[in-house]
């Protein structure tokens, strides 16, 4: 986190097909000068010295990372707020305006599907579903596809995208809740394959080289503004059970002060947002969708489970 939000920009590179994305290589202040070519930004970032600056409007990021540091599922990747003002960044860049800048974590694996490289298994609805299910096949479970994530994975996903209505995972068409006209699942037209679920895919599906049993959750904007009354429970299903450390301080109240807490590490964030009062609108609507995830469950009659803490 202090590399992201101090570290000297030294190098950058486009992300292919992620135009208003940047892939910069970071040097730690007072670290000495060295190699800054190709070959050396491809070393630095497989050592873990690199970040992704995102687009303004992908703030929420931030938030989104420090409400899994503070429910302890530990799988989004370090996140923070910062402006930037290299010379070796385009000028949008170097505006002034605030943006996210995420840490790039270098084994991360994708399909080598060109048209599919946003996954580490390509997944459909029913697929997930199936794997959801609580008495499936041995046999068939360790045949399918993402077969090395347990069902825990799906409920830490599950409980987290509910909170911040992140659909791009495992709803990009909208088939949970009614999109308005704007939405992109209705310009693109995704929304219309609602009809046939045989044709429903799962996105950002991604897991490490070096943990492949565990998710790793990226662009996790999610949507602040999203109504109360179209709340996407489709996230939810096939979930029977959830994490119980996550649960409990869901339970606990303490929500928005452990939030609070938390994001005063941020301060460029903190200080932007207008410290506590203004961040507070924004961890209330958190809370109130957390409320509504523990009626939820109440009323399903689901359980939890004990974490194994990695």
């Amino acid at each position: 986190m202090r590399l992201l939000a101090n570290g000297r920009v030294v190098s950058k590179t486009r992300i292919p097909a992620h135009g208003q994305v940047l892939r910069v290589e970071l040097r730690a202040v007072g670290d000495v000068e060295e190699d800054t070519s190709p070959a050396s930004l491809e070393e630095d970032c497989r050592d873990g010295c690199c970040g992704l600056i995102k687009r303004p409007g992908d703030l929420y990021e931030v938030l989104a990372f420090h409400l899994d540091r503070v429910l302890g599922l530990n799988r989004s990747l370090p996140a923070m707020a910062r402006r930037f003002t290299s010379h070796l960044l385009p000028y949008s860049y170097t505006d002034g305006s605030l943006r996210p800048i995420i840490w790039w974590a270098p084994d991360l694996r994708h399909l080598e599907d060109a048209n599919n490289d946003q996954n580490s298994c390509a997944l459909r609805w029913l697929q997930y579903q199936e794997m959801l299910r609580p008495h499936r096949s041995t046999l068939a479970a360790g045949d399918g596809p993402c077969s090395s994530i347990p069902r825990g994975e799906w409920s830490r996903l599950a409980l987290f995208d509910f909170l911040l209505q992140v659909h791009d995972r495992l709803d990009r068409y909208c088939c949970g809740f009614q999109p308005d006209p704007s939405e992109p699942c209705v310009e693109e037209r995704l929304h219309e394959k609602c009809r046939n679920p045989g044709e429903l895919v799962l996105v950002h599906i991604l897991v490490r080289k070096s943990s492949p049993s565990r998710l790793v959750f990226i662009d996790n904007a999610g949507r602040p503004q999203h109504p109360e009354e179209k709340l996407n429970f489709r996230l939810l299903q096939g979930i029977d059970s959830f994490p119980a450390a996550a649960v409990a301080t869901l339970r606990s109240g303490r929500l928005q002060s452990l939030l609070l807490e938390s994001l005063r590490v941020d301060q460029e964030l903190w200080e932007s947002q207008g410290g506590a009062k203004g961040l507070r609108p924004l961890l209330q609507t958190i809370d109130r969708r957390a409320r509504i995830l523990l009626r939820y469950i109440q009323e399903h009659n689901l359980t939890v489970f004990e974490d194994s803490r990695r």
